[in-house]
């Protein structure tokens, strides 16, 4: 069973820093790509940012410049770093990644549970 842990989440004031971790464990072959998405009550769950296990990156318009996601393929492990945080930021983050079971199979999707971030003014 494939399970994605966050970690790294909590209470920061506005233009202060946090270092999101999310790990994946399991039996699997590989991992496509990783992303992480947040979400607020009431609100669609959003893309923040995503990167492929090469390294190719892509960010929401609001975080480019402050947020910058890495993935360790070494312990398959991605990072969100996020800079000059805002109140805005404040959101439960949720990671995900697309995972291959075996070398033949297509990859799955899998979310973590999720992560609080929370900015104060």
């Amino acid at each position: 069973q494939v399970q994605l842990v966050e970690s790294g989440g909590g209470l920061v004031q506005a233009g202060g820093s946090l270092r999101l971790s999310c790990a994946a464990s399991g039996r699997f072959f590989g991992i496509n790509s990783m992303a992480w998405y947040r979400q607020t009550p009431g609100k669609q769950r959003e893309l923040v940012a995503e990167s492929t296990s090469g390294g190719v990156t892509n960010y929401a318009d609001s975080v480019k410049g402050r947020f910058s996601i890495s993935i360790d393929n070494s312990d398959d492990t991605a990072y969100l770093q996020m800079n000059s945080l805002k109140p805005e930021d404040t959101a439960a983050y949720h990671c995900y990644a697309l995972i291959k079971l075996t070398s033949w199979a297509t990859a799955y999707p899998f979310w973590g549970q999720g992560i609080q971030v929370t900015v104060s003014s």
